[in-house]
């Protein structure tokens, strides 16, 4: 394909982007990342498997005397074995036949009956008519010019920055739907540098695509820790979002065992009842008033009283807390309106939970940092830990003013931002000589202070800035509004042309 000299300062995401964007067509979006996630997780398993059985066939070092069919020898480590013809160079040969669809369809069955970990797990409705066979010949085309899985490409983690640059760009597409699988990048960076999960058990209830999975796996080698020395369980009731979790995992070779799927969701139908977890990482949906309430107002999770049937955000709180080891810690994406809440016994649960000890620290988000709301948000970090320097007194933060445009409706961390927020924690929470409290950022905060707010745990109240009202800023709200309208009146436009020139036709047809 043509590339203007535009296109070619493109990064390679971009560029892969644009050609993958031309499958939209007639696929709704939703349905249509996962055809081009598929096929990226296509290419990678294969090259990933073509550079170790290239060694086992050139007989190199340990490999001279292991057979190149042999799956143990992949397994043993971590690559997927890759039968002959779901191998890419197999795919890429049948690229231009009117078969291609029923070809990749195999190949994701071979794979996965190969690679018991993911079966059931991989897309395979790429031969369904509504997809154009050219189109996917063509984006094949293109994704072959790409090396996902050889060594260079691993030690960059290639795969990894383009998979997540379209879960991104898919996340916009699918707008407010788009949150349920992605949480921003910098938002997971936050609350991993946080929480510094470098041992134990790492849960997320509400996983979506694994993002926090992903960048805790990443602490890790960063931080020069083990692998090994953690261990990941999650949940998630959407099974497409699901899906993406698994592949988004076992191409990283982290074991998506524990990482369950059920339609019921994590309070009808908790997949790991019993676990007590040492670190909890999670951005549960905001405000959901459909989570199954009305038949659990006498479950043993909610030692802080129950939640109101019509919004869950306090019933995520308790659920965290419950799944918490003695000495665990959580740190919680939310509504900035839990902060506040006086409805339907949230203030009761709130004010029970500041009393006992277990809320470290909130933090204050600025807007636009998510895809899929406009909901002001903030971070909760929870504690269980009874023996902690700082029993008895929470961190507040104030970030509203932090990070930076990267467009017109998107917002940013940069490694400052996550730096300052991050240990400014970290000296509270382990030493009493490092931390200072800082006009307009920070301040550390008794149990009685914050009773004396009557439980309101909005950060401006207490570190000497006006109240959240000044969160509001009606100018910037009304022509947010005035722009989505002019694109939606726009696009009605459009539509009413299609449907115009339509109806012409068919009134042509009928005059014939």
């Amino acid at each position: 394909m043509a590339k203007t000299n535009k296109q070619e300062n493109k990064p390679l995401e971009q560029l892969l982007f644009l050609t993958a964007d031309k499958l939209r067509k007639n696929i709704d979006a939703a349905e249509y990342k996962s055809y081009v996630l598929g096929l990226l997780f296509l290419k990678y398993v294969s090259d990933a498997f073509e550079v170790l059985h290239k060694k086992i066939l050139n007989k190199e070092g340990d490999y001279a005397y292991d057979d190149p069919e042999d799956k143990l020898v992949y397994s043993a480590e971590y690559v997927f074995f890759v039968p002959e013809h779901a191998r890419w160079n197999y795919i890429v040969s049948r690229a231009k036949l009117a078969t291609i669809g029923e070809d990749v369809d195999t190949a994701m069955d071979l794979i996965e009956k190969e690679n018991p970990k993911i079966r059931g797990v991989l897309f395979k409705q790429f031969a369904q008519s509504k997809l154009d066979k050219v189109t996917l010949g063509e984006l094949i085309d293109v994704i072959n010019n790409m090396n996902l899985g050889d060594e260079a490409a691993q030690r960059k983690d290639l795969f990894g920055v383009v998979y997540e640059y379209f879960l991104g760009q898919f996340a916009l597409a699918e707008g407010r739907k788009g949150g349920q699988f992605y949480t921003p990048r910098s938002v997971v960076s936050l609350l991993v540098e946080m929480l510094q999960p470098l041992k134990g058990k790492i849960f997320d209830p509400c996983c979506g695509s694994g993002g926090m999975f992903i960048m805790s796996e990443k602490f890790v080698e960063q931080h020069q820790g083990k692998i090994d020395d953690i261990s990941i369980y999650g949940q998630e009731s959407n099974q497409t979002t699901w899906k993406l979790c698994v592949m988004n995992l076992a191409i990283r070779s982290i074991d998506p065992e524990q990482v369950k799927w059920n339609s019921e969701g994590s309070f009808l139908k908790d997949a790991h009842p019993d676990l007590k977890a040492d670190i909890i990482i999670a951005n549960p949906p905001f405000n959901i008033s459909d989570w199954g309430g009305e038949l659990l107002k006498s479950d043993g999770r909610w030692k802080f009283g129950v939640p109101p049937v019509g919004n869950a955000n306090y019933a995520w709180l308790q659920h965290f807390i419950y799944h918490l080891a003695p000495k665990g810690r959580a740190g919680v994406v939310l509504s900035k309106g839990a902060l506040t809440t006086k409805q339907n016994g949230e203030y009761e649960i709130r004010r029970n939970m500041v009393d006992a000890g277990v809320i470290d620290c909130i933090i204050n988000l600025p807007t636009k940092l998510f895809l899929n709301t406009q909901i002001p948000a903030c971070l909760w970090f929870l504690n269980r830990d009874e023996k902690r320097l700082r029993k008895g007194e929470v961190l507040f933060i104030d970030a509203r003013n932090m990070g930076h445009l990267i467009n017109r409706r998107t917002r940013d961390f940069n490694e400052s931002d996550l730096a300052q927020i991050s240990e400014t924690y970290h000296h509270w929470l382990n030493s009493r000589e490092q931390y200072q409290d800082v006009t307009g950022f920070c301040k550390s905060c008794t149990i009685d202070e914050i009773k004396s707010m009557d439980y309101v745990l909005t950060p401006g109240r207490y570190i000497g800035l006006p109240d959240d009202d000044g969160d509001f800023n009606f100018a910037e709200v009304f022509n947010e509004l005035k722009t989505q309208l002019s694109h939606q009146m726009e696009e009605e436009a459009i539509l009413n042309d299609r449907i115009k020139l339509s109806l012409g036709k068919l009134q042509e047809v009928d005059n014939e």
